[in-house]
């Protein structure tokens, strides 16, 4: 058995968005009490949230905007559109996300740990380089990728969205950019309207970005069968030296924002997919980072999964 970090940081509950609002604390509340009853908790290594994140915020958002969420909320809480909410602490637990994001980062390349979960929120794939959306307010993989590249020097950063809601601003990010494969497998037509399949990409980031929609229904059957034969081969071309993994668990059967039909087996073949990647190309290194998720007991019995896949990975399990 290998070692598997997790973030996690009682402060992510500070960011309040209200009681009958989707993207709320009750759901890392149900994540950590699950990971507790199950004694998972207790097999994983905590890792601490503790990095300065501007200098690689501001290498995905600009300035500008970064103030602008800093103020938003600080007179009390505030909408950005329709159903992103910003109150009084939600800039600073939004910075401490991307912070243990950071941290994971460096305890997958140092070799503390294999790979690692961040139970973090608010999301952040929705996120543009200047608009929050769709509960997010920071892009946490698009930091996560720059810094990856600035700070250990890595060049090819693939990041697999499998959130039911196709990731705009991470496509957004790096849609011109060669070094940053985005692929992202969700329902369509849904929110946010983006994720076509003629999305593939622009100037020299033609070819770097892969969306796959699919028809509301769509479960296990269907998911795996895109992993195996489509995005498992384009990834093994594009051969990353580390993969991000943008993991909602709202495509679940069960969840109220989807209509889709994947189950906790689904969700754990691919992670075997993705780790049997990793394994080919990176030497194991994965960083998996929660987006999307909102029924309780789904998104529980989901991450649970999810970690115990990535805890007691071995390689070959993807045939």
């Amino acid at each position: 058995m290998h070692k598997t970090g997790l973030v996690y940081h009682p402060d992510y509950l500070k960011h309040i968005t209200g009681r009958e609002h989707p993207e709320n604390p009750q759901r890392l509340r149900a994540i950590i009490s699950g990971l507790e009853k199950s004694g998972l908790a207790s097999k994983l290594q905590k890792i601490e949230a503790k990095h300065s994140t501007l200098e690689w915020m501001e290498k995905v958002h600009s300035k500008s905007y970064i103030q602008q969420i800093q103020m938003a909320g600080q007179k009390g809480a505030v909408l950005l559109d329709s159903d992103t909410m910003v109150g009084p602490e939600s800039y600073s637990v939004a910075v401490l996300a991307v912070s243990g994001v950071l941290a994971a980062c460096d305890a997958v390349m140092s070799g503390r740990v294999r790979n690692t979960f961040c139970a973090v929120r608010p999301p952040g794939h929705h996120a543009e380089k200047e608009k929050a959306m769709g509960f997010c307010l920071f892009n946490n993989v698009a930091v996560a990728a720059r810094y990856l590249q600035g700070v250990h020097k890595l060049r090819k950063i693939l990041i697999v969205d499998w959130d039911v809601h196709h990731g705009n601003g991470t496509q957004h990010i790096f849609y011109d950019d060669d070094t940053v494969y985005y692929f992202s497998i969700h329902q369509f037509p849904h929110y946010p309207g983006t994720g076509r399949e003629e999305e593939e990409g622009e100037g020299k980031g033609h070819g770097y970005t892969l969306n796959v929609p699919m028809c509301a229904g769509s479960g296990d059957l269907e998911y795996l069968e895109v992993f195996d034969m489509i995005f498992y081969p384009e990834a093994v071309r594009f051969k990353p030296d580390f993969i991000l993994i943008s993991a909602g668990f709202d495509g679940h059967k069960d969840d109220p924002l989807s209509d889709l039909r994947v189950t906790e087996k689904g969700y754990q073949r691919m992670t075997e997919i993705v780790m049997d990647l990793a394994q080919v190309c990176c030497e194991g290194r994965v960083v998996s980072v929660l987006e999307g998720g909102y029924n309780l007991p789904s998104l529980s019995s989901s991450v649970k999964t999810h970690l115990q896949t990535l805890l007691t990975y071995e390689p070959g399990k993807k045939k």
